[in-house]
């Protein structure tokens, strides 16, 4: 993949048919689904949607959230979502994807103008909620 600088590697979403999940990201945003066939047939825990070569979000099913004992309590707090997720597009697949979401009649905001980022102020972004209620900024720098 690349060098070994330090990187956002996935963000762990919690949705209720991860399936269906998997598909809301690949229609909408046209990320790559992965291990979803064997999701299905029950020989992973969950499926994940690629975002570009370094960085994936994974799709778990609450029904995880009971096994998630990797530190003393965080299975008391597993299961609730993230604030929001943020994805940077190109200025033409970010237009693209406001029209799809809207043409799926999938509620999103205003555009907002200049808000900070990763790479400083982004020239437009927007928000919308996925089918399970998480938060995705979509936006796009100059």
């Amino acid at each position: 993949m690349t060098d070994n600088t330090t990187r956002l590697d996935h963000v762990v979403l919690w949705v209720s048919d991860p399936v269906a999940a998997a598909g809301f990201y690949e229609r909408n945003l046209g990320f790559e689904p992965l291990r979803v066939t064997e999701y299905a047939a029950g020989t992973v825990s969950f499926p994940s949607v690629r975002i570009n070569e370094e960085t994936i979000l994974d799709l778990a099913p609450h029904s995880m959230a009971a096994r998630m004992r990797m530190l003393p309590g965080a299975d008391a707090g597993a299961g609730h979502p993230v604030n929001h997720v943020c994805v940077s597009l190109p200025a033409h697949d970010f237009d693209a994807l406001r029209a799809r979401l809207q043409e799926q009649s999938v509620p999103v905001s205003d555009l907002s103008c200049d808000s900070y980022g990763a790479r400083g102020p982004a020239r437009r972004s927007f928000y919308f909620g996925d089918p399970d209620g998480n938060i995705v900024e979509a936006r796009h720098y100059e």
